[in-house]
């Protein structure tokens, strides 16, 4: 069979798969559309009974009302502040963590990783009053603190994990080989092994960024009264009204929101993309 006709065979199929693939990305951006949409909208077009995918006047004065909030920017620091921890505290000690199980052999070594499995099956709604408590006890309620703890010690089993292949899919020998040169332990492990499994590390910063980031349910339930510390997600709070909703506010604010999301995914793609395919390879 020549290769002509292997691509006239192929070819159908391929354009199958893309049309499906295009179809996937439309609904799963078509949310994201409205959301930017209604934002744009002036308020009599959003209250319309008979809702249009487009508008003829588009309008910025549900960014107005946003931006001038009191204290907006003192939640976007916040959320920056907590975000930006997180990531950082947790790609650092899940590379150490994932050295040490990897590399060492110690006792109850498999016991740990079970445990990290298990801290990722329960859900996080079920924890939030034991958190509670733990936070009150600790003093560290409506402080920024009682934000960057839970999610940190949320997103370690899974970037521990995830990291733990890529160490592993260095091989020893190069680590021996460091040692005849005369690379101490300390340095193979920050110039040779963190630059090799740097790709897992952005792919877990992402997942830990956004979780953290869109976080409601730690804000609310932790930030009782100091509202100087609460969050972009808690600013929402402000456009939902007993009467009747703003949800041109609400949508603008939700669009401020995903824009610090999409320059952190645009940044760190490249490494993302091959991060995910050492994972799936491993």
């Amino acid at each position: 069979m020549s290769a002509s006709t292997t691509f006239r065979i192929r070819r159908p199929g391929r354009l199958v798969a893309e049309a499906v693939t295009l179809l996937v990305a439309a609904a799963v951006a078509f949310p994201l559309y409205w959301m930017v949409l209604s934002a744009l909208k002036p308020a009599g077009e959003i209250q319309s009974t008979d809702p249009r995918p487009w508008t003829l006047s588009p309008s910025l004065d549900s960014f107005r009302r946003v931006f001038d909030q009191q204290e907006f920017g003192r939640y976007f620091l916040n959320s920056l502040i907590v975000a930006g921890t997180v990531v950082l505290a947790s790609a650092l000690i899940a590379f150490l963590a994932a050295t040490a199980v990897t590399r060492f052999r110690f006792r109850f070594r498999t016991t740990l990783l079970v445990m990290f499995l298990v801290a990722q099956m329960v859900p996080v709604e079920a924890l939030t009053i034991p958190l509670f408590f733990l936070m009150r006890d600790f003093g560290q309620l409506n402080t920024l603190g009682s934000l960057i703890l839970p999610h940190l010690a949320f997103s370690l089993p899974f970037a521990i994990w995830m990291l733990r292949g890529f160490v592993k899919a260095v091989p020893e020998a190069l680590e021996e080989q460091a040692q005849i040169d005369g690379a101490s332990r300390t340095r193979f492990l920050w110039q040779i092994l963190f630059p090799l499994v740097f790709p897992g590390l952005v792919a877990t910063s992402v997942f830990s960024f956004i979780s953290t980031w869109n976080d409601f349910l730690f804000a609310k339930s932790f930030l009782i009264s100091d509202t100087s510390q609460s969050t972009l997600p808690m600013a929402l709070l402000v456009f939902f009204k007993p009467d009747e909703n703003d949800w041109g506010g609400i949508m603008a604010g939700s669009t401020v929101m995903t824009v610090p999301v999409l320059v952190f995914f645009v940044l760190v793609q490249r490494r993302l993309v091959s991060g995910l395919g050492g994972a799936v390879k491993d």
